[in-house]
């Protein structure tokens, strides 16, 4: 166990990363994602919780992705194929949480296997998506303000027409 003191005397106790080698290897990135969204505040210490941030990213470095660096960089398609289909699983609830394996996922997308290649494919396509929501976003809200000018008279029908035609142009093309 891993433990932390808060001010107010008591403790909070994280298990060791030692014991998280044991776990199947998506397990360590869904605790460190499930500690830091929603046990983290809950402490009301800040050292404390600088302490276990710095602890769970020391797990992440040491344990998370080694581990699953290796099973995706390895030989055996059968050990890959699960793990993938876990993260696949992670990904469509909570996509923050298979972030860090995102820079492996494009080796694999180009696999000589078939259905290695279509789960790394369909992870993709979940952060595809997801940028191109936020950059949706983005360009809503310049639109936004670029009809806040135009019905204020600070920029002229055409600008507002060329900023509205882009918009309606990224919107469409999917």
């Amino acid at each position: 166990m891993k433990v932390f003191r808060k001010a107010d005397g008591g403790i909070v106790q994280l298990i060791d990363k030692n014991k998280m080698m044991e776990w199947p290897i998506e397990l360590p990135l869904i605790f460190i994602e499930y500690i830091k969204n929603n046990k983290l505040e809950s402490y009301n210490d800040k050292d404390v919780e600088k302490k276990i941030e710095e602890y769970l990213d020391e797990v992440l470095k040491d344990v998370a992705i080694p581990r699953l660096i290796d099973v995706l960089e390895g030989n055996n398609n059968t050990e890959i194929i699960e793990a993938l289909e876990r993260i696949d699983n992670i990904a469509n609830d909570n996509l923050d949480m298979a972030r860090p394996i995102k820079p492996y996922l494009n080796d694999l997308a180009n696999n000589k296997n078939k259905e290695i290649t279509k789960l790394a494919k369909g992870i993709l396509e979940l952060f595809r998506k997801e940028e191109r929501r936020k950059e949706l976003n983005k360009k809503r809200k310049i639109m936004k303000e670029k009809e806040e000018e135009f019905l204020n008279g600070k920029i002229t029908p055409e600008e507002y027409a060329i900023a509205r035609k882009e918009y309606l142009e990224f919107r469409d093309n999917r």
